[in-house]
């Protein structure tokens, strides 16, 4: 009688579920057809405040887009919930091209420049 391992001999044990899940994993991203254009008001600590026709919406940045900093003044596109409601967030699934950017070098040894802002008039 065989009482642990994979194969056991008793139809009565349970077995855990797959802490990652059971969908593997996939490339191929959805489209996003119908997301909403808007313009980015803020940005704070991974939250940012988005201007989505009339209403202000809270927004994340998908995990699509990688490390791909959104700043003040980009044109987003969005999707989930853009109600504007007190406690609803929506997705930021793309950042279209910069007209213009404003960048700024941290100190004078930093050799990176970072965005400020973008699409200034």
């Amino acid at each position: 009688m065989r009482r642990y391992g994979k194969h056991t001999d008793e139809d009565d044990i349970r077995t855990r579920p797959n802490r990652k899940g059971n969908r593997p994993r996939t490339n191929i991203r959805p489209k996003h057809e119908d997301a909403a254009d808007g313009m980015v008001l803020t940005v704070d600590r991974g939250r940012l405040t988005c201007l989505v026709e009339d209403r202000i919406v809270m927004a994340m940045k998908a995990r699509e887009l990688g490390r791909k900093a959104a700043v003040v003044g980009d044109t987003v596109a969005l999707v989930g919930d853009l109600s504007g409601k007190k406690d609803t967030l929506a997705r930021i699934v793309r950042i279209a091209d910069r007209s213009s950017v404003l960048r700024r070098t941290a100190d004078d040894d930093d050799p990176y420049e970072r965005v400020v802002v973008a699409n200034a008039a």
